[in-house]
Formats: structure tokens, sequence, C-alpha cells
């Protein structure tokens, strides 16, 4: 049973329950029918299966034939009387929800159906193969008609009997249009044989006139032209006959359909006059003409008459039989014959007029031909290529794990390297060599003002500290005097030893300089190390997330149930927007009093709103808020209380709200 169809009647079942008025204790007493009947009514509880309900009415059957019922004054006890129609209540919601699931069944398998032919329809590609598909069983079928046609004309079996024009003035009749041929091989045209001459009419196989005034060239040409077109045409037009059988049973179909639907929607709204007679029958102990009433109309409609405006007729119903066993015999006898034989109607007419799609045996065939000797061909080539395939994958493996060792694991290890040592060490000069040439250049300072200034162990103090901030400024005033006269002072001065303090005092600064890049770069090694990685990962997280879509979207459990199933959800939404718009109805159109919505426009909402509640039921995470609210507006678009535009403001807010919370946005063009 379908989650609306269990959403739609389980309330029901559990209203219905026994009348318990204060005389009931006073007026009966415990009896083996009553503790029976109260098992009985306990047993029912929701979901109702077909086979309960069936269970249960020949329980009920078999008390009433008991000796005890068939004694007792009448079958007048209050308490008794309660229970029995409780009983029935349960049971003919039951039968109610059996019918409704029934025909939302038969009709969600219609439309399913025709979609399939519609898709085969929709490409030339697709009629070809499915042309292919189904050529064993037409040629199967032709021979069945020429053998039929051999054997009623009493003519021996020969060899030239299948040649072209044997077979035509074998099968040829004064009456038979359109040709016996064509039918065996294309059956819909015994049905639309308008359907042979419209594709004969697409397909010119007329010879086009050609001017006497043209050259012998042109004439040639124009010739070569229309007799590829009559040839084209010709191997086309067995295609063209196949998609017109393809919209042929597309059309029978959604013809199937819409009357499921229409029955649907008349079913559905028949809800609440089940809810009143349930209630009735409770407020007045046992009163069940309201429940014998819904009966005969749910009846009727099951049997195929949709109009309401009709009275109740019915056998049972007559002043000689008590309200009990007519209500009992007229649920009898929609359980055990009217849903049966609509159930074995409706599928008989489905495969007699072959609007199923074809067997997976027959739609496989070809693939399951072609399989052996492709797997030959290929094992053969692999074995003759083995040494490259081996190489191919050698190379593949080592570029994998290159990747892999090269690209992810070893700077991976260089940034763990890097976050452990904290920042310690140098990259382009060490701490070590730049405090070294830092003590040479002072010691080489402090010696030449020892030596040539006199400077004593204060002084000397006073000039470290200055050294160590950058500040020359003694030395430097040496230097000055000394280049005034610079071949003296190189021959006997100190100008030699203020060049090689100048040369120190560059590279200590280049080693500063130095060192300040390196601090800089040591401070972003980090973030070099992560950049250096990134490429790698985003590599890894295309590959994954492709591979993890394909494995799991394709199985339908990505997020909200996958791609596939979020796009079936937005088409339903449109679908039931453009319901709401087009109103379809029959024509004539239905007879029942103040319907806001047809009927047909109904069902085929309820076909699309019960895809809308089961995925809701099994993608949506349990106990959510988005679960909860996406199936309160489910259920008013379900229900019969509000009217076209109401349901059209509720389609509005469900694209606001769920559009892009579910993942709808974008799936149109998917």
């Amino acid at each position: 049973m379908s989650t609306f169809v269990g959403h739609h009647t389980n309330p029901l079942i559990l209203a219905s329950i026994p009348a318990s008025p204060p005389s009931f204790s006073s007026l009966s007493s415990p009896s083996p029918t009553k503790h029976e009947l109260s098992s009985i009514l306990l047993s029912l509880q929701p979901p109702l299966t077909s086979t309960t309900v069936r269970k249960t009415l020949e329980s009920l059957q078999a008390l009433e034939r008991s000796p005890e019922v068939a004694s007792s004054a009448g079958g007048h006890d209050p308490e008794e009387l309660a229970l029995k129609a409780a009983i029935l209540g349960r049971i003919t919601v039951g039968l109610y929800a059996e019918a409704l699931d029934s025909y939302l069944a038969e009709a969600s398998d219609a439309e399913t159906e025709a979609e399939w032919w519609g898709e085969v329809e929709r490409s030339s590609t697709n009629v070809a193969y499915y042309l292919l598909q189904t050529l064993p069983g037409r040629l199967l079928q032709l021979a069945q008609t020429i053998l039929q046609a051999i054997h009623a004309q009493k003519i021996p079996l020969r060899l030239r009997l299948l040649y072209p024009s044997e077979l035509n003035r074998l099968l040829s009749t004064q009456t038979s249009h359109p040709n016996i041929l064509s039918s065996s091989l294309f059956p819909h045209i015994r049905t639309h044989p308008h359907s042979l001459s419209l594709s004969l009419s697409k397909s010119s196989f007329h010879r086009p006139h050609i001017s006497i005034h043209r050259t012998t060239f042109i004439s040639l040409y124009q010739n070569l032209v229309a007799s590829f077109s009559r040839v084209s045409a010709f191997v086309n037009l067995p295609v063209e006959l196949t998609r017109q059988e393809c919209k042929y049973k597309r059309r029978e179909l959604e013809k199937v359909r819409n009357e499921r639907a229409e029955s649907l929607g008349v079913l559905s709204a028949l809800r609440d006059e089940l809810a009143c007679a349930i209630e009735e029958q409770r407020k007045d102990g046992g009163d069940k003409d309201k429940l014998l009433e819904f009966v005969l109309t749910l009846e009727r409609v099951v049997s195929g008459g949709a109009d309401l405006s009709a009275s109740p007729q019915h056998e049972d119903l007559s002043p000689s039989n008590s309200p009990h066993v007519t209500i009992l015999s007229s649920i009898t006898n929609l359980a055990n014959h009217t849903l049966p034989n609509h159930n074995s109607t409706h599928i008989s007419h489905l495969h007699t007029a072959s609007l199923l799609r074809p067997s997976r045996l027959t739609l496989l065939w070809p693939r399951l031909l072609l399989l052996p000797p492709l797997t030959v061909y290929a094992a053969s080539w692999a074995w003759r290529e083995r040494g490259g395939l081996e190489e191919m994958v050698r190379d593949g493996w080592e570029t994998v794990k290159g990747f892999w060792w090269g690209w992810i694991v070893d700077p991976l290890r260089d940034v763990f390297r890097t976050v452990r040592a904290g920042g310690e060490g140098g990259v382009i000069v060490s701490k070590e060599g730049v405090e070294a040439d830092q003590e040479s250049l002072e010691r080489m300072v402090l010696a030449l003002a020892r030596d040539k200034l006199g400077y004593g162990t204060e002084q000397l103090e006073e000039l470290s500290r200055h050294i160590r901030v950058g500040d020359l400024t003694p030395v430097m005033e040496i230097y000055e005097e000394d280049i005034k006269s610079p071949l003296k002072s190189a021959v006997a001065g100190t100008l030699l030893r203020g060049v090689f303090i100048q040369v120190q005092k560059a590279k200590v600064d280049i080693d500063q300089a130095l060192s300040g890049i390196d601090k800089l770069l040591k401070s972003q090694e980090l973030t070099f190390a992560f950049v250096g990685v990134a490429p790698a990962f985003a590599v890894v997280y295309v590959i994954g997330e492709y591979l993890r879509n394909v494995w799991v979207g394709g199985k339908g459990r990505g997020k909200f149930g996958g791609r596939r199933r979020r796009g079936g959800v937005w088409l339903a939404m449109r679908r039931i927007e453009k319901l709401l718009i087009s109103q379809p109805h029959s024509i004539p159109p239905n007879s029942i009093p103040s319907q806001t919505i047809p009927p047909l426009t109904s069902g085929l909402m309820l076909i699309s709103l019960a895809h809308l509640r089961k995925w809701a039921m099994e993608c949506l995470p349990v106990g959510s808020r988005v679960r909860e609210g996406f199936l309160e507006d489910v259920e008013d678009l379900e229900g019969v209380g509000l009217g076209r535009g109401e349901k059209l403001r509720v389609v509005e807010r469900m694209w606001r709200c769920w559009g892009g919370v579910l993942g709808w946005e974008g799936e149109g063009g998917r």
C-alpha cells in the first residue's frame, strides 16, 4: 500500500469504533459471539491488507451462519450490533483503501509505461534500435500469418511461396485494408490504417518531373537524386511506422492513465462521505444506511461508472432483508467480485493491446548476441597487445604512485616538519655566520682604534656598543684622513686596514639584509608548503567527488535521494502546477456537484503527489523540520478542502521554500 493511501485512510480505520452507551452493561451479557467479534475488531488495525479484509469477511459470514446467531432473537443485542457495525466500517475502509491503491498503482504504472514509449519516440536512434529489438517477434508474427493463409487456402507448402510476388498474391484480398503483411509487422495499423498512408505521404515515392529543356547532365543528376530519395524513403518507412506504433501505444496508455486518474479523483472525493457514514453509524448504534450507500457508490465507481448521479441499485437492498445482511453481502460482492474483476480486466487490456514495454529478453537480445563475439575479439586483441598493455598499466601505476608520493605524501611531510621546527634555522644564511661576521668586524675596528687612537678599556667598550648598532664614526674619521695622502697612508699608514674594515662592514650589511629576507621567508614557509600541496589535493578531491557521485548518486543514495530522484521531484512539481493551471477534465465533464477541481485534474495531481510523498518519506531526514514542513504542504495539496487558487499558492510556497533547500534549482536543465 502506498504512503498516500495509508495516510488517507488510516485515520478512518481508527475512527471506526463501537458505540458504548451506558445501557450496554445492563442490556447485554458476555457471549462467545461477542468475544469473537471483539477479537476480530482488535485484529483490524492499520494498515489493512486485502488478505486481512477477506479473511475477516469469511469469519463474519461463518459467524452469521453459526447456530448461536441463527437461534438468537434477530440479533438485536445492542453491543453485538455495535461491534458488527464497527467491524463492517473498518472492512469498508480497507476496501476503500484497496480501491484507492489499485487505481493509483494502475495510473502510475500506465504513466511510467507512457513515459518509456515517449522516450523511444523522441529519438530516431531509439526508434531504430527498438525496431531491431522487436524484429524477431515481428518476423515470427509474419511467418504465422503466412502459414495461416496457406492453411486457409489449402495450398501445398513450397519454397516459391516465399517470393514477394507469390506472397502478395497469397495475402492480397479485395477487402483487406490495410495490407496483411504491413499489419503483421506493425499491428497498430489494424486499428489505425491512416498511419500507413500518413507515413507513405511523408516518404515521397513519386518521381519528380524533369523539364525536357534541361541538359542531359542535369537530367541525369536529377534522376540520381530522385532515385536516392526513393531508396532513402523506402528504408526510412519501417522506422516511421515504428515511431507511429510508439506514439499509438503512448496515447493509449495516457488514455488509460486518465481514466484511472479520473476514477481516483472521484474515490478521493468520497473520503468525507465515508467519514460521515462511519460517524453516523457510531452515533446511531449500528445504523448502516449511510455505510451501505457508500458501499454501493464505491462498487459503482470501481465497476467503471464514475458518474455519481445515478441512484444506487443493488439486488440485496430490499425491505425483506435486514440492513446488516444487506451491507455484508454488498461488501462481500465488492471484495470478491468487483475489485478482482477490475484488476484482471485492467491487466488483460494492457496485455491484449500490447501496451506494455517488451520483455527484458526482447530488449537485451542484441546485446546478448553481440556480447560473446565482442568478448572473444577483446580477449584476443588484449592477448596480442599484452606487452603494450602491461607497459601501459605499469606506466600508469608509476604515474599514480609518483603523484601520490611526490605531490601528496612528501609535501605533507614537509608541512609537518615545518610545523615541528617552529621556524628555526635559515633558508639563505645561518644565524651563526651572521654573528661571526659581526664579531670579526668588531675585533678589526677595536684593534684599529687601540693602535691608532690609543683608546682605553672604557672607550673600547663604548665603541663596541656603537659597532653593534652600525656606528663606525672613529674608524671613518681615520679613513677620511688617510685618503688625503693615499700613497703615504697605503705604505706607512692605516689606509689598507680602513679599506678592509669597509669591506667587512659591507659584508655584515649584506648578511643582515639576507637575514631579514630569510626571516620573511621563514614566516611564510608554512603558507608556501600548503600552496605546494594544494593542487594535488584539488585533483584528488575532484576525482573522489566524481567517483562518489557515480557510485552513490547512481544508486539513489546521494543527498536527498541523488540527482536523478531530485530531477523526478522537480518534474512532479512542475506537472502539479501545470495541472492546476490547465485544469484538464473529461468530455463530457463529470457530474459531481460542488467540485472546484475536476476529478481528472485531482486524480492526475494525486499521482504526482504520491510520488512526492514517497520521496519525502524515503529521502528526507527523519524527524527534521524540512520533512515535516514538506509533508504538510503535500497534505494541503492532497486534501479536497482547498480550491484551485489556494493550491496554486501552496505550490508557489513549495517552490519558494524548498527549491533551494532540497536542490531543485537547476534540475530542469539536466
